[in-house]
């Protein structure tokens, strides 16, 4: 463990030595499904977006656990989104499982050597939720193991923060996110991390090619648990490893892909994620249009 800690704090501190990317390429759809960087929705567009992940394990049912989203461009620094949980697990069946309202604030609207992003996120959501966009704390698959019946009507009202630092350079992007959250009901702040690295294959060159280089974004991220407030560990905590491919369609339709894997007991022993995406633009303007009509 001490090997870990060492090679997160190596990472951030070379992570805070990058030059300044300010002329870097501006790549803003990224492959990661936990980890957030620092691109905001262009203002007054609106993203919607459907999420799955399958999770398998020995220990537990096999489940799918899905997310709707909803985001929306308030300005240049500030994004709000809207997420509609739900889940079906093997022999249980489904559940919808609650709701999520986030908003991210970008501290500085041109590029910097890092570019942090403040996040913050209120959850109204069951112990049946399995969509695992975080990991904190000392969250286990046995979590996992309580029947819909009953997990489904137990919920609970969570702050969810996020300090997220992110890097361009090159075709290359570097992020990281640091996690705290707390049930609003009682109990102790919890920890998590998320961090992710990836590469575009090619430039972008606006022309119809679904397969030219420029349309895939390959990457890595990492994520779990860190303890909580009284207890900082990684000890008897989840982590995760997982590639990411992501996939910018003529239509400019993205879709995301990532198969992941436990490295610990707690952890679910396999992750496979997919999304896709499309955005709206001047959603603002056209809402505006139906109601000025004479």
């Amino acid at each position: 463990m001490s090997r870990l800690r060492g090679g997160f704090v190596g990472l951030f501190v070379a992570f805070c030595l990058l030059p300044d990317f300010a002329h870097a390429q501006e790549l803003e759809e990224k492959p990661y499904f936990v980890t957030y960087n620092h691109y905001l929705e262009e203002p007054d567009a609106l993203e919607t977006e459907v999420e799955a992940v399958h999770g398998r394990d020995a220990d537990i049912n096999n489940f799918v656990g899905g997310v709707t989203e909803f985001e929306y461009g308030a300005t240049k620094w500030w994004t709000s989104e809207l997420y509609l949980d739900w889940q079906h697990t093997n022999h249980q069946g489904s559940a919808f499982t609650g709701f999520r309202l986030e908003n991210r604030f970008r501290l500085f609207v041109e590029p910097h050597k890092i570019n942090p992003v403040l996040y913050l996120e209120y959850e109204h959501i069951s112990e049946a939720d399995k969509v695992l966009k975080e990991i904190v704390g000392f969250d286990s698959k046995e979590d996992l193991q309580v029947p819909n019946s009953i997990a489904r009507h137990n919920y609970e009202n969570e702050l969810e923060t996020r300090l997220i630092l992110s890097s361009d350079f090159g075709k290359w992007n570097l992020s990281e996110n640091i996690i705290a959250e707390k049930n609003l009901g009682g109990g102790s702040w919890e920890f998590g991390y998320a961090a992710g690295i990836s590469r575009a294959l090619g430039p972008r060159t606006g022309n119809r090619c679904a397969f030219c280089a420029g349309n895939f974004t390959v990457g890595v991220e990492a994520y779990g648990g860190a303890g909580t407030w009284r207890n900082l560990t990684f000890n008897n905590t989840s982590q995760y490893i997982a590639p990411t491919l992501l996939w910018v369609l003529p239509s400019e339709t993205v879709i995301r892909f990532s198969p992941g894997w436990g490295l610990t007991d707690q952890s679910v022993g396999t992750l496979f994620r997919m999304s896709v995406s499309q955005e709206f633009d001047d959603v603002g303007k056209k809402i505006g249009k139906l109601f000025h009509k004479h």
